[in-house]
């Protein structure tokens, strides 16, 4: 008896012992747990007020700016958001207007950055603010504009809201303009142009890229220094904006200064049939100037193929207008050019040229045209190749003759 009852006793120690140490391991489990969940919620509040203190410390730490300039001067300036300013007013970069109508022609931009950009079209075919169709007058120039004088007096007093204007030199050369000019301040980023080279077409393509960021701007005409206007800027903005089509010289040249140009290597996306040539004068509407800085493929092509003794200036528009965008074109320029002398380059207007003949020659000289469907005998509104010599003789001319 004595042996059982202390085997009981010994299992119950065992018993009370085993209940004990779980009872412990319970109670460090639970401890465990309550310490899991405060600690997560010490990290949770850590981590979820830091954004504030970094704004705050931010801002703390941000020196208020100071401003000595009067609020006057400061809306005066030419600051803003695409010239990289540090003085870009939040009213002034997020606003529609400048957004529609860059206020400034400077910027960084690649040429890919502002083809992608002048490429954007709205989906919605309304207008959330008034827009009066402009003509872009676009000048491509290797230094100064010897009629830069006959220019302004064509644009003077005519509606700024009608028209805008764009200059491409070559880099390093600024041209100087007097701050009442409508030349002032409208030079354009470029790059170096080299006659005979893709160069020209990337110059063409640049100005159209510019010219594009302003919706207003609905026609764009490619003017050289040496161009001069036959009409008067009302008769000139309402043919070219009630136009329904775009001119651009395109035709199919036989001889070895057409197809002769032609480079097989270009297969088979561009064709010997598809090949054409044509003056680099053109004046076309927004919707094809959008086709064409947003084309990289064809570009390329003659990039890499229409290498000298070609011609890039000659062939690649009138080619890629062809081919994709033939409807929208009239297939003709309205800029005149003489090459009844023969050879490389069209005859040049001096001084001694300069008569009332000579413009009303060019405005109407015996053939018609087609302007919307009809004929007419009003083909030309711009006219090259002028000396700087005869700036004297057109600006002598009667005023009734040119209209301004």
């Amino acid at each position: 008896m004595r042996g059982r009852g202390e085997k009981d006793e010994h299992v119950f120690k065992d018993s009370s012992v085993g209940l004990m140490r779980l009872l412990f391991v319970l109670i460090l489990f639970v401890i465990g747990i309550i310490i899991g969940l405060v600690s997560s919620s010490h990290i949770d509040r850590y981590f979820t007020s830091q954004p504030n203190n970094f704004y705050m410390t931010y801002v703390t730490a941000a020196p208020a700016p100071t401003y000595t300039t009067s609020i006057a001067k400061i809306s005066s300036s030419d600051h803003n958001c695409s010239s990289g300013s540090t003085l870009c007013k939040h009213d002034d970069c997020l606003s529609m207007d400048s957004f529609r109508m860059p206020k400034s022609l400077t910027h960084k931009m690649t040429d890919n950055e502002l083809f992608w950009r002048a490429s954007l079209v709205p989906d919605q075919p309304e207008y959330p603010f008034e827009r009066v169709p402009k003509v872009a007058f676009m000048f491509m120039t290797r230094g100064p504009l010897p009629f830069l004088l006959l220019w302004e007096r064509f644009f003077r007093a005519q509606d700024v809201n009608k028209y805008s204007i764009y200059v491409h030199t070559n880099p390093g050369v600024h041209l100087k303009f007097s701050n009442s000019s409508v030349f002032y301040n409208r030079q354009i980023p470029s790059q170096d142009v080299r006659w005979g080279t893709v160069t020209l077409v990337d110059a063409e393509r640049r100005l159209l890229g510019n010219a594009l960021l302003d919706f207003s701007n609905e026609r764009f005409v490619l003017l050289s220094e040496s161009c001069i206007p036959v009409y008067n800027f009302p008769t000139i903005y309402k043919y070219l904006t009630g136009s329904t089509h775009s001119f651009l010289d395109s035709y199919d040249d036989p001889s070895r200064y057409g197809r002769g140009r032609y480079s097989r290597r270009m297969k088979p996306d561009i064709k010997l049939r598809d090949w054409r040539k044509g003056s680099q004068w053109f004046e076309i509407q927004r919707t094809l100037a959008i086709k064409i800085v947003s084309d990289t493929r064809y570009y390329k092509l003659f990039k890499w193929y229409c290498l000298p003794s070609c011609y890039p200036d000659e062939h690649y528009l009138p080619t890629f207008v062809n081919m994709f965008h033939g409807a929208l074109n009239a297939n003709r320029t309205v800029t005149y050019v003489d090459w009844s002398l023969g050879g490389p380059h069209p005859a040049s207007f001096g001084a001694k040229d300069i008569t009332v003949n000579l413009i009303q020659h060019i405005r109407n000289n015996g053939t018609t045209c087609s302007y919307n469907e009809e004929r007419t005998s009003i083909c030309f509104l711009f006219a090259r190749k002028f000396s700087p010599d005869a700036l004297g003789p057109l600006l002598r001319l009667p005023s009734t003759l040119l209209g301004f």
